[in-house]
């Protein structure tokens, strides 16, 4: 939460400082072309890296609730406001993704979650939620008459 306010705040400061940059350089007496480049390299940091940060970060879970009568969970993530986001799933409802992904550890439905199993003082609820628990089959799902 916090790298992502800082992220914000930086952007918000920048873009209160480059008009005054400019000001003060002579950079907005030069030549358009000039004005255009070092305005694209500003506006590449102050837009494009907290929109990154969003993207890379939207599926962290901060907080993991159970609900061991219901078989459910609540995943708790941070929206672009930075406001807590709620994602309430049946453990049926997740999918380990078959390669590996960065930035997914599971599949809610169809939302991407990231978590850390080292924060789970239980290493038993991590086992169950990612279907760990259940009997292991060498059977693949797929029909081999679909083979071709």
């Amino acid at each position: 939460r916090w790298v992502k306010f800082f992220s914000y705040s930086t952007s918000g400061a920048s873009l209160v400082l480059v008009p005054q940059i400019l000001m003060k350089t002579g950079l907005g007496v030069q030549s358009f072309a000039l004005q255009a480049a070092f305005c694209g390299v500003v506006g590449f940091f102050t837009f494009l890296t907290p929109v990154l940060l969003h993207l890379f970060t939207k599926g962290y879970v901060v907080r993991l609730y159970h609900n061991p009568d219901r078989d459910t969970y609540t995943a708790v993530t941070y929206n672009v406001f930075l406001a807590e986001k709620r994602t309430v799933f049946h453990q049926k409802q997740v999918r380990i993704p078959q390669v590996t992904k960065m930035f997914t550890t599971f599949y809610a439905d169809k939302m991407g979650l990231l978590v850390n199993p080292d924060l789970f003082s239980i290493p038993q609820d991590f086992n169950h939620l990612m279907g760990y628990d259940k009997p292991f089959s060498f059977h693949t799902e797929v029909d081999p008459a679909d083979k071709s």
